[in-house]
């Protein structure tokens, strides 16, 4: 495709996947797990690229939990698919709650095969009860939020 994908909102994270063998199902396209990994792949790399990584949340003993998530499947993908996931923090409340959007294209013709919706809160790891977000989570994910 060589016009741009129709992103929903501006300067989305991506990440660029291909569909492997492993990813197909017996229904002969890919599996809908996969496409909950390539949301968990991305959401991870675009916290590292924001300055959060694992050993963050370990650090802290505090992490980003899932509540809740909604995914969206529109249409198939098949073996040798090259797989655009892009994906903004949509909503901080800068104290506990984080909401996280995806849309994940297939790159050659630009057709939306999923869209998904993950409400995070963040807890403390050393009992998972819900707790006000570092300084550190606070800076790098409200901050890069982009509402609309």
């Amino acid at each position: 495709m060589d016009s741009p994908l129709p992103f929903e909102r501006p300067h989305p994270f991506t990440q660029h996947y291909r569909v492997k063998a492993d990813d197909i199902d017996g229904l002969g396209h890919t599996n809908n797990q996969v496409y909950v990994r390539w949301c968990q792949d991305t959401a991870w790399a675009h916290s590292q690229t924001l300055g959060v990584a694992l050993s963050d949340y370990q650090t802290l003993q505090r992490a980003m939990a899932i509540r809740s998530a909604r995914y969206e499947y529109l249409q198939a993908s098949y073996l040798g698919d090259p797989i655009c996931v892009a994906t903004w923090i949509t909503h901080s409340d800068r104290r506990l709650n984080l909401s996280r959007r995806f849309q994940i294209f297939n790159r050659s013709s630009g057709a939306l095969l999923c869209r998904a919706e993950l409400e995070f809160v963040c807890i403390n790891l050393s009992n998972g009860k819900p707790c006000r977000m570092p300084p550190l989570f606070v800076e790098c994910y409200a901050e890069a939020a982009t509402p609309g």
